[in-house]
């Protein structure tokens, strides 16, 4: 290729990309919608909150927060799939909705990849397994023990069907030789609050959660699903040092816009959040409440992705987990 012609395809990119920049350039001229598939008073909403109000202040024009919550996060990712890809709707996506659960939902009304672009990765979460405080469980010991004496007859909560906390449940279950009953909420708020209520006696489900029920003692932390402790509860132990050696359920928070969203506006977002989480007191507020602040590029985060469908697809095969 010649130079002359080298130097006309730059300039018609120049001309192609030149919109899309001016429009970043002015972006957000009005509210943005940030969709949340679940329900207020669980992690997902915590973190998405904090970020709203951080991009509020910012960009001097209001991020609201559009709880649709419901199938387990599957409702609100394909109203945001159907949004105008402008910038003005962006999803607050989950491991469940675009790891899990395309797995094990071959019929989903989205394509992870086909109709989303990647933004960043926001927060990792390991699980907690808790128990009410009636329930004669300390240890996961103590746990798999009263289960098996009473077959069929305890139930754990969980944040939806193909969540990472139903998956912990069932990996837990299958390597430990017991039934229990898995009874799946719309998210973490729902379930919470029924396992503080003593309708369920166990609980899977994100640390922020479950934490200030734990403070109060009206439930009790049995282990953490991550293979370290978590620094905002350091005295409960993982599943992994209880017996299960290797036992890792992670769940994770990011960011993602309707596909054909233009690259600049993506970028936009993926500086503003990167930088907002280089910020010690907004990760802090974070950790204090057992979440892990954890942010890429765009590529990195649809390469994340990917890598995190395909480990899960070898998991649920090699273990039979289906639904």
């Amino acid at each position: 290729m010649s130079k002359q012609s080298t130097l006309v395809g730059a300039a018609v990119l120049a001309l192609v990309l030149q919109p899309a920049i001016v429009q970043a350039q002015s972006y957000p001229e009005k509210p943005v919608r940030l969709v949340v598939a679940f329900p207020s008073g669980g992690a997902a909403d915590l973190v998405a909150r904090q970020i709203a109000q951080r991009l509020t202040e910012q960009w001097r024009q209001q991020v609201i927060v559009d709880n649709r919550s419901g199938a387990g996060g599957v409702i609100g990712t394909e109203i945001a799939s159907r949004g105008a890809p402008d910038g003005y709707t962006v999803l607050f996506g989950s491991s469940s909705t675009f790891a899990t659960g395309p797995v094990l939902q071959k019929n989903l009304p989205y394509h992870p990849q086909r109709d989303f672009a990647p933004i960043t990765l926001t927060t990792l979460i390991p699980n907690i397994i808790v128990a009410h405080g009636a329930v004669p469980v300390r240890t996961v010991k103590e746990l798999i023990d009263y289960a098996k004496s009473r077959p069929k007859q305890l139930s754990y909560a969980s944040n939806g069907t193909a969540t990472a906390s139903h998956i912990a449940g069932e990996l837990l279950r299958h390597r430990a030789g017991f039934e229990w009953i898995h009874v799946p909420y719309k998210g973490a708020g729902p379930a919470i609050t029924d396992v503080v209520g003593g309708h369920v006696q166990f609980l899977i489900g994100a640390i922020s959660t479950s934490l200030p029920h734990m403070r109060a003692g009206k439930i009790r932390g049995v282990a953490v699903t991550g293979l370290q402790r978590s620094s905002a509860i350091p005295e409960v132990p993982t599943v992994a040092e209880s017996g299960f050696p290797g036992f890792e359920v992670i769940q994770w928070f990011g960011l993602l816009a309707p596909a054909k969203t233009p690259a600049p506006i993506i970028q936009r977002w993926n500086t503003a959040v990167v930088e907002m989480h280089r910020d010690a007191t907004f990760a802090d507020q974070l950790k204090t409440r057992g979440l892990e602040p954890s942010t890429n590029t765009p590529k990195e985060f649809g390469a994340f992705i990917q890598k995190e469908q395909a480990m899960w697809t070898k998991v649920f095969k090699e273990i039979g987990i289906s639904l």
